[in-house]
């Protein structure tokens, strides 16, 4: 599948709600730091529900040691200053989706690293400055699982009884976080 990325998360409730939705679809979140809050945070918790059990999360020092332990296929950021379109991408197994914090988005020098195919946007009104992150993160991921067919739903309604647990030879299991 592909992995969801949030560089350095100033907003537990958002973290939160991300956690959240990796577990319903079946990806691993990464944060890199520096967090704006503790791991145990009790907005992130209330956010997170009891979701954690569900979702692997790992946090690395900076994006570089991200990219050297997890090697995805490609680095994909969105930003509001992304040149193309998140729907126009064809989403691979392995891809990396990169989301910038709350309050100030993605560093200029980070995007300026990607090819501009690889800076995806959500289209918004204009003068409309940003989309909240959670929202942005469950908009790129539902569409990049949408093109891997769901992989893993359970398609019946009502139905969450193929809701998977973290394998048991993962080393992150249970809501333990690997640092």
């Amino acid at each position: 599948m592909f992995h969801i990325v949030l560089y350095q998360p100033e907003i537990p409730p958002n973290t939160g709600n991300v956690m959240r939705l990796c577990a319903n679809i079946g990806v691993g979140l990464h944060l890199i730091r520096p967090l704006g809050f503790a791991l145990e945070d009790k907005k992130l918790r209330r956010a997170g529900l009891d979701y954690r059990e569900w979702v692997n999360v790992r946090l690395y020092k900076d994006l570089e040691e991200f990219m050297e332990r997890i090697q995805p296929t490609r680095l994909l950021a969105f930003s509001t200053r992304g040149q193309r379109r998140y729907s126009d991408m064809r989403y691979q197994e392995n891809d990396a989706l990169l989301f910038g914090p709350e309050t100030r988005g993605l560093p200029r020098t980070l995007l300026d690293q990607l090819q501009p195919e690889h800076r995806l946007t959500l289209p918004m009104l204009p003068g409309n400055r940003s989309l909240n992150l959670s929202n942005t993160v469950a908009v790129a991921a539902f569409e990049a699982w949408r093109q891997h067919n769901f992989i893993g739903a359970n398609i019946s309604p009502g139905s969450n009884s193929n809701q998977p647990k973290a394998s048991e030879a993962d080393p992150i299991r249970k809501g333990k976080v690997i640092e």
